[in-house]
């Protein structure tokens, strides 16, 4: 089995998923472009940065002397796999199972 909790402390923090908006907003970002839009040191963004890359929610790739950032919404899809996606398909089929005997229903006379 997978460890996650990496993954998982990687989405607490507020910046970084911050971060990860940024991303998916528009890909590629360079480090000068993600520290434009928080309130925070070229260094804090850089640590986060790199803790995401370590999870595998960021891959990076150079382009001469920029390194651009790109989101790698993969272990996020794991995650919503494994924990979320299970908890929520017995609602969702029970709630298509009542929508679908709702609408063969013969209105009352």
């Amino acid at each position: 089995m997978p460890d996650d909790d990496p993954v998982f402390k990687a989405l607490a923090d507020p910046t970084r998923r911050f971060l990860l908006d940024l991303l998916f907003a528009r890909d590629g970002r360079t480090l000068t472009e993600l520290e434009s839009e928080v309130d925070m040191t070229r260094f804090g963004v850089m640590k986060h940065l790199k803790l995401l890359e370590a999870t595998g929610l960021v891959v990076t790739r150079k382009e001469g002397r920029e390194k651009r950032h790109f989101l790698n919404a993969v272990p996020i899809r794991q995650i919503h796999d494994r924990w979320i996606g299970k908890y929520t398909a017995h609602h969702v089929a029970t709630l298509l199972d009542l929508k679908a005997e709702l609408e063969t229903e013969e209105p009352p006379s």
